[in-house]
């Protein structure tokens, strides 16, 4: 995709020590700014709260939240980011209400809600924005996977009656990153065909 698109890739262990140290020299030497910074990088390693153990917890956090504010803290420390840069993460909806069997992945959300709330004023003052968005069931080999009776609540559970496309969360962080936006800062964008849950 980056040969195709004229872009450049990095591969890196967000969680590692060193990553946003990296990630910064990485974007310096090659492009020396930075316009857009999408948070997209997630997993899941579901439990009911009960049988959670540590190890599955601490690693959905560690990639879910402390990667993007890590990687975040270092951008902001560097010189990147301009008037105009923009930050979009994703979030979930089960960020929002919540999901039985993912604590850990619920808490990741709703903990990137939090830190894009808190960002935005502070970032504000060097003209750059950070929101992010909150996709509900989308369609995507992974939900493909999912039980078919779990799968067609999850389609059915919005007023459009179907789930979502990756395209359609695709377009909303793109329009985040554009100057047409610029005046939308610390919101939550939910990408949930007007969902049923945490409405």
């Amino acid at each position: 995709m980056a040969n195709r698109t004229g872009g450049t890739a990095l591969q890196l262990d967000i969680t590692a020590a060193e990553a946003p140290a990296r990630l910064v020299s990485f974007l310096e030497q090659r492009f020396g700014r930075l316009d857009l910074l999408v948070h997209n990088a997630g997993i899941t390693r579901d439990k009911l709260l009960a049988n959670m153990d540590a190890e599955r917890w601490d690693a959905v956090l560690n990639v879910n939240l402390r990667a993007q504010l890590r990687i975040t803290e270092a951008v902001l420390a560097s010189d990147l980011l301009e008037d105009g840069s923009r930050i979009v993460s994703v979030s979930s909806q089960s960020g929002i209400a919540g999901n039985r069997g993912q604590a850990n992945y619920v808490a990741s959300k709703a903990g990137i809600i939090g830190m894009v709330r808190a960002l935005a004023p502070v970032v504000a003052e060097r003209g750059v924005t950070v929101n992010a968005v909150a996709p509900g069931f989308i369609e995507t080999e992974m939900t493909a996977h999912m039980p078919v009776a779990t799968r067609e609540g999850g389609r059915r559970i919005n007023s459009l009656r179907q789930g979502g496309l990756p395209v359609d969360v695709a377009e909303a962080i793109a329009w985040l990153g554009q100057a047409a936006s610029g005046g939308v800062n610390g919101q939550i964008v939910r990408v949930c065909g007007q969902s049923m849950i945490g409405a």
